[in-house]
């Protein structure tokens, strides 16, 4: 049962009275064993590029199976947090980012995707991806 605080080794104090429903979220998501993480956790902390070295492979592992896996908000809405991440993020994740690109080409080529700005999003990861692969 090991948790982002656990594997980063760094606790956070408790967030005071006047903070934020999304800082007392991600807080209490730092302490929260690993294996319970939801597809809405996930969203939500990589959306504030926390934890993202521990958290980005479990999300890509989703995305590969179910590329428009979705939190709260809407099909797709982990994607989008997964695609709008620095290139840095997947430093040691060339495999993993193959992986999803290949899933994501097949979606892109698809006529299931109808969100254009998403299908916008795909289409610059995929591009990113050729870059350095090549």
């Amino acid at each position: 049962m090991t948790t982002i605080e656990e594997h980063e080794r760094e606790v956070w104090p408790d967030p005071g009275a006047g903070s934020t429903n999304l800082v007392r979220r991600c807080t209490e998501l730092r302490r929260k064993p690993l294996s319970d993480f939801t597809v809405e956790d996930l969203r939500i902390m990589l959306g504030q590029e926390i934890a993202v070295p521990v958290l980005l492979p479990r999300a890509v592992d989703i995305l590969v199976r179910e590329p428009l896996a979705e939190g709260d908000l809407y099909p797709g809405d982990l994607l989008r947090n997964v695609l709008r991440l620095p290139d840095a993020a997947w430093s040691n994740l060339h495999v993993r980012r193959e992986r999803l690109a290949d899933v994501l080409l097949a979606l892109v080529a698809g006529a299931e995707l109808r969100d254009r700005e998403l299908r916008d999003q795909i289409v610059r990861f995929l591009a990113e991806c050729d870059s350095v692969a090549g």
